[in-house]
């Protein structure tokens, strides 16, 4: 789940496994599949875009990977020292302040549908060309994409309101289809008999200045972290896994490098098969690969499988982040009616409002390119702080060492390279996309304001 992926996933996992602790093979499968979501079969597009020679592109989604594993270590630790339910709320709440916490959860919640608003496009981006293949008009297109992509929340919104036990069943169907694809995707590098012109890996010998490069690594790492995002949740495992202390390292060591030979793998094979040029202009690439080994049909069947893979990342956003509301509101930070349930068992207000303001996110933005900034650019503070936060838990926490606890290597090396990573993708993103920048701050210091007028409110109505 990306990129960029479902932030609130754990919880929904956790009332499925609650029977007994993880092992060390299926922590290392939640990494994985916390992480691997629709984001490979559109983002490298993206990535390629921005990078002037296959070598800017190849060193950004390594350099996601190995931030990645810095990040997942460090929330790692996070969760070990702080076992809760609920981590980012609690975590936030306990290392800084209740109303950061509150900015923070609603700042995750709306960067949850900016995404599932972004990979609903995506899905309609690859069935609109199985519907209308030789349709041109661009503003028809475009108002399709967006039809498709409301259809899709508001069927799966449906689902979710008939109960817990369907929409898990159609999740587990859905993510079987997402995972054979994503093994799929590597099988044109062994059948293809025409590939695309070699395409060297190393930097041209014509090539832009320095500062041009940065400019392009830093735009091409906002598309690699949307891919890489999920890991953060291991933050919510430290007291569910058997041996934590031996167990939590070792599972995210092998979670991380299983995604990041699997990201790069997939990478060569658009690269080879594709071209790295014509890979720029390329947006539903999965299916041009399979088109141009096994013909069209090939592409119209792919496009179908992977139009079903987007809607796993979509159910399971709308499965897991009503619970967040639930969450705050059970800390009287919502009001109580978040917590009501129909006869099925959903969460009626609470779905409703994260499926609108997905639906309004769609409208908003239209294209997958600018929900994908404004996505990453909130993630950017949750992600920055919440591993900053390991210094302060550090110091409260420090009773608990050598009890068994798991405790990082390199400290505070690996946190720091970490919120260095996510400090320079905002700074790239505030530099390149101003507008939405803004428009996330301003998000962010609403939700502060909202906090304390709530607060002021509730003070008031005690005294009255």
């Amino acid at each position: 789940m990306d990129g960029h992926k479902v932030r609130t996933f754990s919880l929904y996992l956790q009332t499925m496994t609650n029977k007994s602790k993880l092992g060390l093979f299926d922590f290392t499968m939640i990494v994985v599949s916390l992480v691997i979501g629709m984001g490979i079969f559109r983002t490298p597009a993206n990535v390629a875009a921005a990078s002037p020679t296959p070598f800017i592109f190849f060193i950004a989604w390594l350099a996601g990977g190995l931030v990645a594993l810095c990040g997942a270590l460090t929330y790692a630790e996070i969760g070990s020292r702080l076992p809760v339910m609920g981590g980012y709320y609690k975590v936030f709440s306990y290392a800084y302040h209740p109303s950061i916490a509150f900015a923070i959860n609603c700042i995750i919640l709306v960067s949850n549908a900016a995404s599932g608003a972004a990979v609903a496009l995506v899905g309609g981006e690859y069935i609109t060309g199985v519907i209308f293949p030789h349709n041109t008009d661009a503003q028809f297109i475009q108002t399709i994409h967006i039809v498709i992509a409301l259809a899709a929340i508001i069927i799966f919104y449906g689902i979710n309101m008939l109960g817990l036990h369907l929409s898990a069943k159609t999740q587990t169907v859905l993510t079987v289809i997402k995972i054979s694809l994503i093994l799929l995707l590597i099988t044109p590098l062994f059948f293809a008999t025409n590939h695309s012109a070699a395409t060297s890996l190393l930097p041209s010998d014509i090539s832009p200045g320095f500062k041009e490069y940065i400019k392009a690594f830093g735009i091409g790492l906002v598309a690699v972290s949307f891919t890489y995002g999920g890991y953060q949740q291991t933050i919510n495992f430290g007291s569910e896994v058997e041996k934590p202390n031996k167990n939590i390292p070792r599972g995210i060591f092998m979670g991380i490098f299983i995604i990041i030979a699997l990201y790069l793998t997939i990478n060569y094979a658009y690269v080879k098969v594709i071209g790295f040029e014509e890979l720029k202009e390329s947006k539903n690439i999965a299916a041009i690969m399979a088109s141009k080994i096994f013909g069209v049909n090939a592409e119209r069947i792919l496009s179908v499988l992977l139009f079903l893979s987007v809607l796993a990342y979509i159910n399971a956003l709308l499965l897991s982040n009503p619970r967040v509301m639930v969450a705050m509101s059970e800390d009287k930070i919502l009001p109580s009616a978040f917590q009501t349930r129909n006869n099925k068992g959903a969460l009626t207000l609470a779905l409703t409002l994260f499926a609108g303001l997905a639906a309004v996110v769609v409208f908003w933005a239209k294209q997958f390119d600018t929900l994908l900034s404004f996505t990453i650019f909130l993630d950017c503070f949750g992600m920055v702080l919440s591993a900053g936060s390991i210094f302060i838990i550090r110091k409260r926490t420090a009773h608990l060492n050598g009890t068994g606890i798991y405790s990082m290597k390199l400290f505070p090396v690996l946190p720091l390279i970490f919120m260095a990573a996510y400090s320079f993708v905002a700074i790239s993103l505030l530099v390149n996309e101003t507008k939405l920048s803004l428009i996330g701050l301003a998000v962010l210091a609403g939700f502060i304001i909202i906090y304390f007028i709530v607060k002021a409110f509730q003070s008031s109505v005690k005294k009255s």
